[in-house]
């Protein structure tokens, strides 16, 4: 009895210990919804499911060392719902994310972003109008396409040197034109028409100079902001896949030591023994 309480509450520490990384994968993509991604609802189912599995974890612990069968009980109850939510959780963001990518461009380090590329919930949801007038806020709010402001001895980078930049979905998509559009690099956010556009984009009627403007209404900026969120979700949904599996192997155990409890509890025999101490085969004289 003792070793399975042992056994249990080793489990349920392992358990508190995994609810850490997922409650931080969610505060991450917390600070990036301030800051980059400007997704505000994405990180709470994560960080609720974080705070659960920490919250049970507790509780299985303590039951494992008050020998209080029914803490054990609504752990395992608990656990198996919490279980499923983080499968619905990986699934629905590989579903959301699953399609989706940058182009790559010649004689350039940097991808453009195209909003046709996108599809599903998540791309309605971003491209909806009223939405994204917040998103376009807190991308101008976080100063990200200042941030690409940079010198090399105090002289600003040249074109060329800015085509060999490795850019950003947001800063791509957001802080310049289109780069089919045709517009001559001044720096890095002043853009001139010196040669004419030449490309059939809406967007290359979008771009505006004003630091204020920008891309900031434009689709590119959109498939930016998705191509960036995209990649948030599939990095922590690798974590939690990984802590997903390490779960269920605990969980599985964590039931099978359950169960041996109970019985220990009840005095029962193990296998065909309980059997024949219930109903005996035959007499032995």
């Amino acid at each position: 009895m003792r070793a399975s309480n042992h056994l249990i509450g080793l489990l349920n520490f392992t358990t508190f210990l995994l609810s850490i990384p997922i409650l931080g994968g969610g505060i991450w993509l917390s600070s990036r919804a301030n800051n980059t991604d400007c997704l505000k609802f994405l990180q709470w189912p994560l960080i609720v499911i974080g705070v659960s599995i920490m919250v049970v974890s507790l509780a299985g612990i303590a039951g494992a060392c008050y020998r209080n069968t029914l803490l054990m009980w609504v752990y395992l109850f608990v656990m198996f719902f919490i279980i499923a939510a983080l499968i619905g959780f990986i699934i629905f963001a590989y579903a959301v994310t699953d399609k989706g990518s940058g182009r790559s461009l010649v004689n350039r380090a940097y991808k453009d972003y195209n909003l046709e590329d996108y599809s599903g919930w998540l791309e309605e949801r971003v491209a909806r109008n009223s939405y994204w007038r917040k998103i376009a806020s807190c991308v101008r709010d976080s100063k990200v396409c200042k941030k690409m402001d940079t010198s090399v001895n105090g002289v600003p980078e040249t074109a060329d040197m800015f085509y060999n930049r490795k850019l950003s979905s947001v800063q791509s998509g957001c802080c310049k034109p289109p780069t089919e559009c045709g517009y001559t690099y001044v720096n890095e956010t002043v853009w001139t028409t010196e040669g004419g556009l030449v490309g059939t984009n809406p967007d290359c009627s979008m771009w505006n100079n004003d630091q204020q403007e920008l891309c900031y209404s434009c689709n590119s900026c959109k498939a930016g902001v998705l191509a960036s969120i995209r990649k948030s979700w599939r990095k922590v949904s690798v974590i939690n896949i990984v802590i997903l599996i390490v779960l269920v192997i605990f969980y599985v155990i964590g039931c099978a030591a359950f169960r041996n409890n109970r019985r220990i509890d009840n005095d029962e025999p193990y296998g065909e023994a309980r059997m024949t101490k219930a109903q005996p085969s035959h007499f032995h004289l």
